[in-house]
């Protein structure tokens, strides 16, 4: 006689936060392309690069103006400000092209904590902010999150099934909520449920995972491992959204447990 398939653990947690809160400015319009933002990882590349520019010509010109009154307190301040700036600049600009060399070499060139779970969150949040402006958000962070990815994976991280939390939102369509408790199921890992948010923090904190498998739209994944990827490894599935966010939501089940197989030792 075949065994009942295993269930996973669901873990329902109340929150203040309403799930989704990233979207209260959408009108109601079906969103483009069926509501996949699917994009090139390179997008992300080019408008994070784009922001490296625009804060170092912020900053240059922002010292420009206010090198007469910097000179009142001391003759050499503008100049050696104009070097900390170069010199920061230089320093970031090599930064950003050895997280490009790690992602194209799938090889981790720089600790962790100087990349994914360091500086590299910092990046994404305020290249989002960028994108934002020119209407261009959720396919950058799409971007962002497939680097973000492929950072992580190449760590190669093993840990046991029990030691993995699957966080997914409460927005799921239900064949694709019945296909992600069966992949919980088969690697028996306790699943996360946000019924009214998802103050990831929280759930971490109580049940201290070693690893995290995530799934929300572009806009909570930003945030979310913003959040709570420098405290704990996360890998970062996206949602496509046909119906509009917060509705009937889908992801890609079999890319779901690829990431679950990366971690599961």
């Amino acid at each position: 006689m075949l065994d009942a398939p295993v269930r996973p653990e669901l873990i329902h947690l109340d929150v203040d936060r309403r799930l989704g809160h990233e979207w209260d400015e959408w009108d109601g319009q079906p969103l483009p392309n069926q509501g996949s933002f699917d994009a090139e990882p390179r997008i992300f590349f080019g408008w994070s690069a784009l922001l490296i520019l625009v804060v170092g010509v912020a900053a240059g010109a922002l010292l420009f103006l206010l090198a007469p009154r910097l000179a009142f307190l001391h003759p050499l301040l503008p100049q050696v400000l104009v070097w900390a700036i170069i010199g920061t600049g230089v320093l970031i600009l090599l930064w950003w092209q050895l997280i490009a060399l790690s992602y194209a070499l799938r090889t981790p060139v720089l600790p962790e904590r100087l990349a994914e779970r360091g500086p590299f969150l910092v990046l994404m949040r305020y290249t989002s902010k960028l994108a934002d402006r020119f209407g261009r958000r959720d396919w950058v962070e799409n971007a962002a999150v497939k680097v973000y990815d492929a950072l992580a994976l190449a760590r190669k991280r093993k840990v046991s099934g029990g030691e993995l939390l699957l966080l997914i939102p409460r927005c799921l369509a239900k064949d694709i909520l019945e296909g992600v408790l069966r992949v919980a199921g088969k690697y028996k890992i306790p699943v996360f449920v946000a019924t009214r948010g998802q103050l990831a923090r929280r759930v971490i904190k109580e049940r201290r995972p070693r690893a995290v498998v995530a799934v929300a739209c572009e806009r909570d994944m930003v945030s979310g491992l913003h959040d709570v990827a420098g405290k704990v490894p996360v890998l970062g599935l996206t949602l496509t959204l046909p119906s509009g966010p917060c509705k009937d939501t889908r992801l890609d089940l079999g890319r779901l447990e690829e990431w679950v197989k990366a971690y599961v030792a």
